[in-house]
């Protein structure tokens, strides 16, 4: 706990003056009767007025002190904690070139990966997850987090007109995709590290190929899972593929998968949804709240006690 304003903690001081004056304040002024001898006195039991007489200054005493700490504003919060949590850590690596724009599943291919890709990230709350977009060039659009809010706003915004907005070069760079999302699973300290690479074409520019990336990968523990989206066309300017998307995850011990509907694509990330899990540490905060309610309470209660005494209980008469 700490105080906003703890200047006014001083004001505690004044507390030694008041005690020292309410004890001495009627010194040689009680009223008294001489008396031969007190003998008879000496083992009289006191009564439980007598025995409270200084209750009402010691509640008046707490109400003082309770107020002062209002007045400092005391605050507190959580600091950093970690908790061991169930994940793996994910890179999600995604083809955003302009033949993603196809609608041979509706709306289009973009919008189908966006939406299951979403669907995925919400089923895993408590996975490191991360995200790689490419056409000609990659480049991470997240970093791996478990802010899976941040994440879902930031894959939200993916487009595939980038190309023609001239906003990224044109063309399917895998092995540029695979080697950004390597270099930020690299250095994980998770049991299991996985990239699950979504294309709808082929590796024709980049100056990392498909299966060198896939070999720095394998180097690290990396296991990737591709999927080849979208209907055969016959069209081999845009033809996936699948012979390296299949070597790719057979080389990294990951599965190669065709997907041709949504639904198709859904079975297949919750397919991989069944992988296994390992232990991760995520931090969690709280953010920093007034604490000085529970003193103005009991500030309210002890004054309301030592009025009620004073008043009721030791009142005097004239």
């Amino acid at each position: 706990m700490e105080f906003a304003n703890s200047g006014y903690l001083f004001l505690l001081l004044l507390l030694i003056p008041y005690i020292l004056w309410f004890f001495l304040r009627g010194k040689g002024k009680e009223p008294m009767i001489r008396m031969s001898d007190t003998f008879a006195y000496q083992n009289a039991p006191k009564s439980w007025r007598a025995r409270m007489i200084h209750l009402p200054m010691v509640l008046r005493c707490l109400v003082y002190t309770l107020v002062v700490i209002v007045l400092a504003r005391p605050q507190t919060y959580n600091s950093w904690d970690n908790e061991n949590v169930e994940g793996i850590d994910i890179m999600l690596v995604m083809d955003v070139s302009a033949s993603m724009l196809t609608e041979d599943v509706f709306p289009n291919r973009m919008e189908v990966a966006k939406e299951v890709a979403s669907e995925f990230i919400n089923g895993r709350p408590n996975d490191n997850i991360g995200l790689t977009i490419f056409a000609g060039e990659a480049f991470t659009q997240c970093p791996m987090t478990v802010d899976h809010a941040a994440l879902l706003n930031l894959l939200h915004n993916v487009r595939a007109d980038l190309v023609m907005k001239g906003l990224i070069q044109d063309g399917t760079a895998i092995g540029m995709g695979l080697a950004n999302a390597i270099s930020r699973l690299k250095d994980s300290k998770a049991k299991s590290k996985v990239v699950i690479l979504l294309t709808d074409g082929s590796n024709n520019v980049g100056s990392i190929s498909p299966m060198t990336a896939a070999t720095i990968a394998k180097k690290f523990g990396i296991r990737i899972y591709t999927i080849g989206l979208g209907k055969e066309t016959g069209d081999s300017m845009g033809a996936i593929d699948y012979k390296t998307l299949q070597n790719i995850a057979v080389s990294t011990d990951g599965e190669f998968y065709r997907a041709q509907s949504q639904s198709e694509l859904s079975r297949i990330y919750q397919d991989i949804d069944q992988l296994e899990k390992t232990k991760l540490s995520m931090k969690s905060y709280s953010h920093l709240y007034e604490a000085y309610m529970p003193f103005a309470w009991a500030a309210l209660l002890f004054f309301s006690l030592e009025l009620f005494i004073r008043l009721l209980v030791f009142r005097r008469l004239p």
